[in-house]
């Protein structure tokens, strides 16, 4: 028994870390929303803000744990992972779920400086670290960013996100204020709980097998904080609230390039696999054109239909193939050309 519990406890770990990491999430979310609602704050300011960070807190709080632990595998394959399953799985299932109206404002605005992040990203792995210099540039840059996003929604007053975080208040039962206040503040303990269950459970997996720790963080990481963004999406799409479905994706991407990856940063400075930046930042970058491609259409602004979203699970599939053969030592074909 006693030699058992040592084999066990780090899938245990992982299974309990990343279920508790998702329901404390949504605890959280909700909590927080409910209690903002209490206080009058607007509807735009709660879609943005309160949803957008609790969808992301997962990533958040799993990364900079990883790095104050020594982990940066985990805090980067995490970040760089979450953004690959948004887009190539969440969207792609998402898509084949319900095709997602794409509307020019997400191709004036959201994907080209979704676009414009992934550049800034990959410019700054080019001397294989994250130094607190470059953490700090991020978080500079998504402040703004905010600030930006909120002063424009608030101008113009009509955001059809808002209009979607409306329609959900309205279905939703009002939460009394004491139970709002508890579910944020236990949802947010929960969240730190879980995320350090989750590191301690996937570093010690990746030592067994000797994986990398950017193997663990790119895929069961990367998948499991991606869970609140896939059943919001899947929900969203289904009921026809495409600014919500596509907007948490390009909003989650945007939230783990910023804030994820400055936040470890700033916490602890990382030097990087000269690999992440070939391959993963690599199929990250591809993703966002392919979905700015997408989007454009042959006609114009139009949606992400489901040959399309069957393309991007494929895509998925093939990197997760990938990835595994390169752990197993499967001679590649063009490794030998």
């Amino acid at each position: 028994m006693d030699a058992f519990f040592p084999v066990v406890a780090p899938y245990a770990a992982l299974v309990v870390g990343l279920a508790l990491l998702v329901w404390s999430a949504d605890r959280f979310v909700e909590g927080s929303a409910a209690t903002a609602r209490h206080f009058g704050v607007p509807p735009l300011l709660i879609g943005m803000v309160i949803v957008g960070f609790g969808t992301s807190a997962p990533e958040m709080v799993v990364s900079a744990l990883a790095a104050l632990q020594g982990s940066p595998g985990i805090a980067l394959g995490n970040a760089y992972g979450s953004n690959i399953t948004n887009i190539a799985l969440i969207l792609g299932v998402t898509a084949l779920i319900a095709p997602i109206a794409v509307h020019s404002q997400v191709l004036r605005k959201e994907l080209p400086i979704l676009m414009a992040l992934t550049a800034l990203s990959a410019w700054q792995l080019r001397d294989g670290a994250i130094s607190r210099v470059d953490a700090w540039v991020l978080l500079a840059v998504f402040a703004l960013l905010m600030g930006w996003s909120i002063w424009q929604g608030l101008r113009q007053g009509d955001d059809a996100m808002a209009g979607d975080v409306q329609k959900q208040e309205e279905e939703a039962a009002e939460m009394p204020l004491r139970r709002a206040v508890f579910w944020m503040v236990a949802g947010l303990v929960l969240l730190v709980v879980s995320s350090r269950l989750l590191v301690w459970g996937a570093v010690e997996i990746a030592h067994s097998f000797g994986v990398s720790d950017v193997i663990i963080g790119l895929t069961i990481v990367a998948v499991g904080t991606s869970l609140p963004e896939l059943a919001s999406s899947v929900v969203a799409a289904r009921k026809g609230e495409h600014d919500i479905a596509l907007g948490n994706v390009i909003g989650s991407n945007m939230f783990n390039l910023l804030a994820v990856v400055g936040i470890a940063g700033a916490l602890a400075p990382m030097q990087v696999e000269a690999v992440v930046l070939h391959r993963d930042v690599a199929v990250m970058a591809a993703l966002t054109l392919a979905l700015f491609a997408m989007g454009i259409g042959i006609r114009g602004p139009g949606r992400i239909n489901r040959i399309e979203g069957a393309l991007l699970l494929a895509c998925y599939v093939g990197y997760i193939a990938y990835l595994v053969m390169e752990v197993l030592g499967v001679p590649l074909p063009w490794a030998h050309a």
